[in-house]
C-alpha cells in the first residue's frame, strides 16, 4: 500500500468525469440555495419582529418586499415592473439616497 492517493478520475471515461462534475456542481448549487433561503428567512423573521421606527426603515422593509414581488412577476410585465421602479426611484429620492 501506498501513501499516495490514486486519481480515481484518470480511469474513468470522459463522460463519466463530465457526468461527476456536474452532480458536483449542482450539489454546490444546491447547497449554496438553501444556505440562502436559510438567510432570507432570518432577514425576514427580523423584519418581522419589530415595527419599523423611522421612515428610513419602513422604506427599507418596502424595498424589500417590491423587489421580491418583482422577482416574481413576468419579464412581459413592463407596467408592474415600471411601477415598482417608480416607487423605488420615489424612496430614493426622499431618503436622499441618490
Amino acid at each position: 500500500m501506498t501513501e499516495t492517493p490514486v486519481d480515481l478520475d484518470k480511469h474513468r471515461g470522459m463522460a463519466s468525469q463530465k457526468a461527476t462534475d456536474i452532480r458536483r456542481v449542482v450539489a454546490e448549487v444546491e447547497a449554496n440555495a438553501k444556505m440562502q433561503r436559510d438567510r432570507q428567512r432570518i432577514l425576514e423573521s427580523q423584519l418581522l419582529a419589530a415595527p419599523a421606527s423611522s421612515w428610513p426603515e419602513a422604506a427599507a422593509k418596502a424595498r424589500y418586499v417590491l423587489n421580491l414581488y418583482a422577482g416574481g412577476l413576468a419579464t412581459s410585465d413592463t407596467h408592474h415592473h415600471d411601477l415598482i421602479a417608480a416607487v423605488l426611484a420615489d424612496f430614493a429620492r426622499l431618503s436622499d439616497e441618490r
